[in-house]
């Protein structure tokens, strides 16, 4: 890998409030398979509305350090949330147009899980 190359990573839940990354290439077994034969198309927006709502948090995160009003902090929360919302949505199109139409039983049971924990 070149310098100016960025390792891509994946971030892997364990469902109880842990994450953690690990390179997209790896060679250890988690029990389940993480590879995809496809590109996903909008990683790049993905990427751009993670940034805002990351940095939308932060600000959410001094207003509660500040004092702010709580009312002003839970509608501010309630707009990170909808961003968070509206970005799954993307991550969700993107999956379906371009990984479902391949998949195997195991991926749709992984895609079902998955929504489940995000509903």
């Amino acid at each position: 890998m070149h310098e100016h190359e960025k390792e891509e990573l994946y971030y892997h839940d364990h469902g109880d409030g842990q994450v953690h990354a690990h390179p997209v290439e790896h060679d250890h077994d988690h029990g389940h398979d993480h590879g995809h034969g496809h590109v996903h198309t909008q990683t790049k927006a993905v990427l751009n509305r993670l940034s805002r709502a990351i940095g939308h948090l932060e600000s959410v995160k001094r207003m509660v350090e500040d004092g702010r009003d709580c009312t002003e902090v839970l509608v501010q929360l309630a707009a990170v949330r909808s961003a968070l919302s509206s970005t799954a949505k993307v991550i969700l199109k993107d999956h379906l147009e371009h990984c479902v139409a391949d998949a195997h039983d195991a991926d749709l049971q992984a895609l079902n899980e998955a929504i489940d924990k995000f509903m």
